[in-house]
């Protein structure tokens, strides 16, 4: 009597795509790290509002300037604000303007760049003209401009960093839909039956989209550094809402005095923040890579 091997069961979608998630996140050691500290973000922006241990907007002139301890982790401000409190609670605010501003260009640029590469002729040529307009301009003193005119509101913020970062999206996303318009896949697309529209949206830009994925890590970070600029310089978000870039500016005064923690403790989230972002982009182009899960 021999016994016979049963074929293997088939991964199915969901399992595949988790061990294929593990796969990466563990190969490399950085990759791993990187995805951790965007978890321990993204949880601090979700729940860090309720769980800090003073107000943040509480002032209290007993505790002025006080250096780091167990009672107040970070040091207190000028006005006896926690430092440590108001530090979480900003995270939230630079999240949500890092994420809804790379979300917004996407939507914009991504795919007026796709289109561009793809189509070419007159719609290469309007949006060419549109990044070139941009590109013109100092970025970050265009975003000084935008937030002036319309006013230094979290929406306007978020509109002004999706304008500067127009022009690298729609140069990455054009070059890489210029590439793949005649391949052999969309040729193959058409021939089935496929109309333009759906090879751009259902073959072009699942393709690009590891290209695009390290776009927007690395875009992330630019947005919270815009934001805490703007901030830092008068024209982000206004006092006295937790904001990084307010708090550095807050304390830069003080270094010289011997302060230093008023301004090193937001410096420093603020240099977590965007060197996990960067860190991210190989991490999230291998996740949506298509070549990658074999």
């Amino acid at each position: 009597m021999t016994d016979t091997a049963l074929p293997a069961a088939p991964k199915t979608p969901s399992n595949s795509l988790f061990s294929h998630a593990r796969y990466v996140m563990t190969e490399n050691p950085v990759t791993g790290l990187s995805f951790m500290l965007f978890a321990l973000i993204a949880l601090c922006a979700l729940i860090g509002p309720y769980i800090v241990p003073y107000d943040p907007l509480a002032s209290d002139t007993a505790a002025t300037l006080q250096a780091p301890s167990w009672k107040h982790w970070f040091g207190t401000d000028q006005l006896g604000r926690d430092i440590f409190s108001r530090v979480i609670v900003a995270t939230r605010l630079d999240f949500i303007i890092a994420i809804t501003s790379v979300a917004l260009v996407f939507a914009l640029g991504g795919l007026a760049g796709i289109a561009s590469g793809f189509f070419g002729g007159w719609t290469d040529r309007i949006v060419g003209r549109i990044s070139d307009t941009i590109m013109a301009f100092p970025l970050f003193v265009l975003a000084m401009g935008i937030v002036a005119a319309l006013g230094n509101t979290v929406t306007n913020i978020v509109i002004a960093t999706a304008i500067i970062n127009f022009p690298l999206y729609v140069r990455v996303a054009r070059a890489e839909a210029n590439i793949r318009r005649d391949a052999g896949f969309v040729q193959a697309a058409r021939l089935s039956g496929n109309g333009e529209f759906r090879i751009l949206l259902m073959h072009i830009l699942p393709n690009i989209m590891p290209i695009m994925m390290v776009q927007i890590s690395l875009t992330m970070g630019y947005a919270i550094l815009n934001a805490a600029g703007l901030s830092f310089i008068g024209l982000g978000v206004r006092p006295p809402t937790p904001e990084w870039g307010i708090m550095v500016a807050e304390g830069a005064g003080n270094i010289i005095s011997g302060e230093w923690w008023i301004a090193f403790f937001p410096g420093l989230a603020l240099m977590i923040a965007v060197f996990t972002f960067n860190l991210l982009g190989d991490g999230l182009r291998d996740l949506v890579d298509p070549q990658r899960r074999t």
